[in-house]
């Protein structure tokens, strides 16, 4: 069973009338947003904007597609890893990456290889290069990419089948899929066991609602929050989702609070 508690500013969350103080409580005080078990611990997701949110492991912090400059994430907890899922301006910014790595010292990063032909020769060497079908390891966590593409004709040349990733990631017990920018491809409906789902859904970049929570229903993850969804209807997804009969709980993050 999946179990989820508010984090809170403080890093202190409440459970069962007692209070639990988070390892690293300190450190992660600015880090806010809902927590889930794991075998090792928990795993807490704070969104950042639109498709970048930072993923609070027992094994350190995760930054997913990075951007909008390192002074956005100035208030947080450094990165301890980075992974990104495609090289567009609103997943990839090689100035925030430098900020942060700067900050952080050496990071380890996982990327598509359109993001690595990319990256400042300084960061090559901590990048691990990953395309569809490739497994590998970040912070000792299993992760595989899987492909994010656009099938609809006219939506092709956004994202071509092969070149982006998505990425399930395993930590400890919990498993994660990153969707990236894509549509309801078999590739996402053929997806089995997962916890917390992000899935986009906006026009003409990724898809629909209706197949947003069609591509949802099928591999029913049992959380999903929808982001990278600007000028979309979110209500209608939701009521889309829930006419389906699916029991997957929908989570709406901060992503467009500015």
């Amino acid at each position: 069973m999946l179990t989820r508690r508010k984090l809170m500013a403080t890093g202190i969350a409440a459970t069962s009338g007692a209070m639990l103080i988070r390892p690293f409580a300190a450190m992660a005080q600015n880090l806010t947003g809902d927590s889930y078990d794991t075998d090792s611990g928990q795993v807490s997701i704070h969104p950042v904007s639109h498709a970048s949110f930072v993923m609070d492991t027992p094994a350190g912090r995760i930054y997913v597609d990075p951007v909008g400059g390192a002074a956005a994430y100035e208030a947080l907890p450094a990165a301890d890893a980075i992974l990104i899922t495609h090289h567009h301006g609103d997943h990839f910014d090689p100035e925030t990456l430098a900020g942060l790595v700067e900050r952080a010292g050496s990071v380890p990063m996982i990327t598509n290889p359109t993001v690595a032909e990319s990256l400042p020769a300084e960061l090559q060497g901590s990048n691990t290069v990953m395309a569809n079908g490739d497994s590998a390891t970040l912070l000792g966590y299993d992760i595989r990419a899987v492909p994010a593409y656009n099938y609809t004709e006219d939506r092709q040349g956004y994202h071509p089948e092969g070149r982006d990733n998505g990425y399930v990631i395993s930590v400890d017990g919990l498993t994660v899929y990153v969707a990236g920018d894509t549509e309801d491809t078999p590739e996402m409906r053929a997806l089995e066991g997962i916890d917390l789902a992000f899935v986009p859904f906006n026009l003409p970049y990724t898809m629909t609602e209706e197949q947003a929570a069609a591509g949802v229903t099928a591999f029913a993850p049992k959380v999903v929050y929808p982001y990278h969804y600007r000028g979309s209807d979110l209500d209608l997804f939701e009521s889309l989702l829930a006419e389906s009969g699916a029991a997957t709980e929908v989570m709406r993050g901060d992503w467009y609070t500015a």
